[in-house]
């Protein structure tokens, strides 16, 4: 493959086995990591900023700006800098420092907001922040990914596709929420092309997407603290609730029993595909999406101090022998 431009690559055909998660089913990983930005926000950013050239706003004059908190600043930094365009990441301080130094390695002006909202997240501060940029900056344009249909759309033509052209018609599909953007495309082509398919989300408990109540969470990608306007729930099945936790041991037991270094929106997902797996019949096909890969979490979810701060039970070595047997 010869691309024109780094964003255009992106490889939408790659799965891994996981059926050790729904013993008797087959379980099959989405990965979406394998492209330049290392997540599936890579084609949300695209989507993004061709919207914003549609609008017929005059470019490069035109700074971007966009909330987020941390994969899909790296993905819109490297589109932004393959088109010479101006850019503000707008993120709190639970992003990764990793993501954090990408994005200005890229060119993109980051901006860290850490007042938290009435929710006791950032989100509602970050959007607060942007709002004041674009009442003093006329030639900035905000890229809303939590209202803006292009991202879902992205993920309609895209992701939700590849899923059934690779797979065929699937049982279940499990997918995280975060903006809902890859949720809602997915779940729309699916409603279309295998309308038999339960879609699940996958949310972090203390997120307020789906009306749980608010709490405060430590990893960056799954979970709001504050409700994605392009959110349709008729298009979920079911929703599934995840303590951070639970995502972290799963990272964890991948990268020591699969050499798979997942990111924290991944083991997340596939927390919630081994709680769901009881209430899943046998021979069933199963897929789960995986977002993005660890290496931006080594400071966090797999370094044992920070780990060892908020769960200190995942480091018990009773809790790990009991886990290895699972």
């Amino acid at each position: 493959m010869i691309a024109e431009e780094v964003y255009d690559l992106i490889p939408d055909d790659l799965f891994i086995r996981a059926d050790e998660l729904v013993p008797g089913s087959s379980v099959f990983l989405k990965i979406e990591g394998l492209n330049p930005a290392g997540s599936v926000k890579l084609k949300t950013a695209v989507a993004l900023v061709a919207e914003a050239e549609n609008t017929g706003r005059p470019f490069p004059a035109t700074r971007l700006i966009e909330s987020t908190s941390g994969n899909l600043g790296v993905a819109l930094a490297m589109v932004c800098a393959a088109k010479g365009y101006a850019l503000t990441c707008v993120t709190d301080p639970n992003a990764n420092a990793q993501s954090v130094r990408l994005m200005e390695a890229l060119g993109a002006e980051v901006v860290v907001i850490d007042v938290r909202d009435g929710n006791g997240g950032y989100l509602q501060s970050r959007i607060n922040y942007i709002h004041e940029r674009l009442r003093r900056e006329r030639n900035t344009y905000w890229l809303n990914q939590y209202a803006n249909p292009a991202g879902p759309r992205a993920h309609r033509e895209r992701t939700g596709r590849a899923l059934v052209e690779a797979l065929g018609p699937v049982d279940y599909a499990f997918i995280g929420a975060g903006t809902t953007g890859t949720l809602m495309g997915c779940a729309a082509y699916l409603r279309d092309h295998s309308p038999a398919t339960r879609v699940i989300a996958v949310d972090s408990l203390g997120s307020v997407s789906f009306g749980g109540p608010a709490a405060r969470r430590h990893i960056p990608g799954l979970g709001t603290s504050r409700r994605p306007e392009i959110l349709d729930e008729k298009l979920v099945d079911d929703v599934v609730l995840v303590p951070e936790d639970e995502a972290v041991e799963m990272c964890r037991r991948f990268a020591g029993q699969r050499g798979l270094l997942l990111g924290g929106s991944t083991g997340t997902v596939l927390a919630a595909v081994r709680k769901a797996a009881p209430d899943i019949p046998p021979g069933s096909v199963v897929a789960a999406l995986s977002p993005d890969f660890g290496e931006r979490y080594l400071e966090t979810l797999y370094d044992d101090v920070w780990v060892a701060e908020r769960w200190p039970h995942l480091l018990d070595p009773e809790t790990e022998m009991d886990q290895a047997r699972a």
